[in-house]
């Protein structure tokens, strides 16, 4: 199957071409979505969602487009949503918090909530002094980034600027403890 025949085949309206996506990919895309999930019916769903997602969006594909990469970006976005969903189940975060986080490169080594916690707080100590108090009052106390703004005498713009570079400096160093680590951080940071 050529790659850029499909993309312009699919921006063509054709619908053989998404059969034959589904085809190829459906069964990569199911063991991508299963390692994560661990539940068959969610990763059928999300092997659906993802093929209704580029059928959708299909003019909006550029012609040069590599279907791997999207395809599967779109699996793992499509994963990070279901996750989120789940956080507002009852006990969902309670299970995370003792489940054994696994680092998606090397399977052998693990940490526990409280490790992966403890790292989160000493790189939030790392954060230069005023990036680390306005993420402590959006992150830890819940204020808006206006009532930040208002508290500390600066524009709604800095705070929002300290908050994205704090965010970045984390995903950056908490990286290498993979994909779970990543989208639990995710969750960590939304729910504070």
């Amino acid at each position: 199957m050529k790659e850029s025949n499909l993309v312009n085949r699919l921006i063509n309206n054709e619908r053989s071409a998404i059969n034959e996506l589904y085809a190829e990919y459906s069964p990569k895309l199911y063991r991508f979505a299963y390692g994560y999930l661990k539940s068959e019916a969610e990763a059928l769903d999300i092997v659906q969602e993802v093929f209704i997602n580029i059928w959708n969006y299909r003019s909006k594909l550029n012609k040069n487009s590599n279907l791997d990469s999207l395809l599967f970006t779109v699996a793992k976005n499509t994963i990070i949503t279901v996750f989120r969903k789940k956080v507002n189940e009852k006990g969902f975060l309670e299970y995370l918090k003792h489940k054994v986080i696994t680092n998606s490169i090397d399977t052998e080594s693990q940490f526990n909530y409280s490790q992966f916690s403890n790292e989160i707080k000493n790189l939030v100590g790392q954060l230069p002094p005023q990036r680390r108090k306005i993420y402590q009052l959006s992150k830890e106390k819940g204020l808006t980034n206006k009532a930040i703004a208002t508290e500390l005498g600066i524009s709604v713009k800095t705070v929002e600027d300290h908050l994205s570079k704090a965010t970045k400096y984390l995903r950056k160093h908490l990286s290498e403890y993979g994909f779970l680590a990543l989208l639990f951080f995710e969750m960590f940071v939304r729910l504070k």
